[in-house]
C-alpha cells in the first residue's frame, strides 16, 4: 500500500476520490467498504484517516492486504485529530473529537487538499462533520455527504429545529414526559416518543455545542453535492422520501458491508471474500467460534455494546444476573475500556462484586466471555447464534439484519436511541430494552426473544434478510444506485 504523493502515476489516471471519515470504528468500517466498491469500478481512492486511527488500522487489521490487490488505486493517508495519544475517545469523550479536529485537523484538511496529487475529482466526507464541505468548496472540489447513520436518524436530527419551533424541545423530564409522542417528524409520528430522541436531546440546554453541531452538519447535506445512505428503501423507504424533498440527488445504497461482499463473490467466486478481512481497530479474539460450534442451533444470545459504549459497573451487574436468570446460553463481549471503573479496579468498590467470569472472561459449558474483541459478522453469521443484545449501533443493526438475527436494544448515545424504536416498532425485528438494565426486565426480554417470540421474530427477521440480500443485487435499488453514484463521479472527471 502506497502513499499517494511521490509515486509514478498511470499516464492516463482514474477519477480520483478522498474518502475521509469521522473518527470512529462504525464509521471507518462502513467507509472502507465503500472505498473498496469504488475500487472494484476502477476508480482511485485516497482514504484520509485520523493519525491515531491510520496507526491502529495497520496494527490489527489485513488492511494492508486486503486492499494491495488494487495497485495504484487505493492509498492510506493519516491527518492529526488534534487529541492527545492517550485520550480515550470512547463513551461521551468521543464528542471532544469534533472541536479539535476543526481547530487543529481543518487547516491541515485545506493543505492537503491543495497538494495531493493527481488532483482530487470528489470527496467523500463524513457528513457529521461539518467542515470538509466549506474547506473542499473553497478549493472547488465537490463534495458528497456520506453519513453513516441509518436515515431514520438522519431525518431526527434534521427535523430538530422544527421541534424545537414547536415546543416539542426541550425534554422537561420525568417518566411521562419521556413518553410523550413527538409529531414533528414526518413519517415517526404515532410511534416516535421524546425517549426515542438521539441522546443529545434529552439536554435542558438546546444550545449544547455538540447538539447544535450535529444539527447544523445534518442540514449541511442538503448543500452538499450528494448524500450517499447506508440503507435500502424495503427497510426506511418512507423516510427516504422525506429526506429526498430536501437533498435533491440521493444514493441508498445499502447494506454495504453485503454490497460488498455480494460484488466480490460474483467476480471471484471460489475466493473468499475480502469484505470478511477485518476493520477493527482492536485484535480480534477468534476462540469464540470454536466455542460457537459446540453449541445447539440458534441456541446463543450474543451479547456486545459495541465500540463506543461505556456502561456503569452496576448497570454490568444487572445484565449479567439478567442473562444467567433466563437460563440462556449467550456469549458476552466485554471490550477493554467499556466499563466506567475497570474491571478488577480498586477505583470503584462496585467492581468488587463483579462475577470471575466477567473479570477474567473464558468460556463455560453455556456462557462464555471474551474480553477483547471478536469478528462480529462471523458471529452473527453462526448457526448457534439466535439473537443479539446490542446497543443498536447502525453498522451493528445492518449485519444482524443482513444475518436474519432478531434483536434486544440497549441504546447507548446519539443515533442508537432511533434505531432501537424503528427496529422494535417499525421492522418488527427485534424489543426495545433502552432506559431498563434491571436484571427482572433482562430476564424477562430475553425469555421473550429467545423462546416465547422466537419463531416470530426470527421469521420476520429471515424476511428482512432476503430483502436485504435483493437490494444490493444488480437489479436491486441499492445495486442500481450504486451504478448512478460511480458514473456521477465519473462525470465529475471528464467535466
Amino acid at each position: 500500500m502506497a502513499e499517494s504523493d511521490g509515486r509514478p502515476l498511470p499516464t492516463t489516471t482514474p477519477p480520483h476520490v478522498l474518502i475521509f471519515p469521522f473518527p470512529a470504528q462504525g464509521h471507518i468500517t462502513s467507509m472502507l467498504n465503500l472505498a473498496e466498491l469504488l475500487c472494484l469500478s476502477n476508480l482511485r481512492v485516497t482514504f484520509l484517516n485520523s493519525d491515531y486511527n491510520h496507526r491502529r488500522l495497520l496494527q490489527f487489521t489485513s488492511v494492508k492486504s486486503r486492499f494491495a490487490v488494487y495497485p495504484e488505486l487505493f492509498y492510506m493517508l493519516g491527518i492529526a485529530d488534534g487529541l492527545p495519544t492517550d485520550h480515550p475517545r470512547c463513551g461521551e469523550q468521543i464528542l471532544d473529537l469534533f472541536e479539535s479536529m476543526r481547530s487543529v485537523t481543518k487547516p491541515l484538511f485545506k493543505d492537503l487538499l491543495l497538494s495531493i496529487r493527481p488532483p482530487l475529482d470528489c470527496v467523500i466526507s463524513d457528513g457529521g462533520l461539518d467542515f470538509p464541505l466549506d474547506v473542499a468548496g473553497e478549493v472547488g472540489i465537490p463534495v458528497v455527504h456520506f453519513r453513516t447513520i441509518g436515515a431514520s436518524c438522519f431525518w431526527t436530527y434534521f427535523c430538530i429545529p422544527d421541534l424545537i419551533e414547536a415546543g416539542e424541545l426541550p425534554v422537561r423530564g420525568g417518566e411521562e414526559e419521556m413518553d410523550r409522542l413527538i409529531t414533528k417528524v414526518p413519517g415517526a409520528e404515532g410511534f416516535l416518543r421524546c425517549r426515542d430522541l438521539p441522546s443529545l436531546c434529552r439536554g435542558r440546554d438546546l444550545s449544547h455545542p455538540y447538539l447544535q453541531g450535529m444539527v447544523s452538519a445534518t442540514r449541511l447535506s442538503s448543500k452538499a453535492y450528494a448524500l450517499i445512505l447506508n440503507t435500502f428503501p424495503d427497510l426506511e423507504g418512507p423516510i427516504l422520501t422525506q429526506i429526498n424533498s430536501h437533498c435533491h440527488k440521493m444514493y441508498p445504497i445499502g447494506p454495504i458491508h453485503e454490497h460488498l461482499r455480494t460484488k466480490l463473490k460474483n467476480l471471484k467466486p471460489t475466493q473468499e471474500s475480502s469484505s470478511s478481512s477485518s476493520s477493527s481497530l482492536w485484535e480480534e479474539d477468534r476462540t469464540c467460534l470454536g466455542w460457537l460450534n459446540g453449541q445447539p442451533p440458534k441456541s446463543v444470545l450474543y451479547v456486545n455494546f459495541g465500540s463506543i459504549t461505556v456502561m456503569k459497573p452496576d448497570d454490568i451487574i444487572e445484565i449479567w444476573h439478567g442473562l444467567i436468570n433466563s437460563k440462556q446460553r449467550f456469549l458476552w463481549v466485554m471490550r477493554q475500556g467499556s466499563v466506567v471503573a475497570e474491571l478488577g479496579s480498586n477505583s470503584n468498590s462496585n467492581t468488587s462484586t463483579f462475577p470471575e467470569e466477567l473479570v477474567k472472561g473464558y468460556p463455560g459449558e453455556e456462557h462464555m466471555v471474551v474480553s477483547g474483541w471478536v469478528p462480529q459478522k462471523e458471529v452473527l453469521d453462526h448457526g448457534a447464534v439466535g439473537g443479539f443484545l446490542t446497543h443498536s449501533g447502525w453498522n451493528s443493526t445492518l449485519e444482524t439484519i443482513v444475518a436474519g438475527v432478531p434483536m434486544i436494544c440497549l441504546p447507548y448515545f446519539a443515533d442508537q436511541q432511533v434505531n432501537s424504536r424503528f427496529t422494535s416498532e417499525v421492522w418488527k425485528l427485534g424489543l426495545d430494552m433502552k432506559d431498563a438494565c434491571e436484571r427482572k426486565v433482562v430476564e424477562k426480554v430475553v425469555t421473550e426473544l429467545m423462546v416465547e417470540r422466537r419463531e416470530e421474530l426470527g421469521s420476520r427477521a429471515a424476511r428482512m434478510a432476503e430483502l436485504a440480500r435483493r437490494s444490493v443485487g444488480l437489479d436491486g435499488s441499492s445495486g442500481r444506485n450504486l451504478e448512478a453514484l460511480i458514473e456521477d463521479i465519473r462525470s465529475m472527471r471528464r467535466s
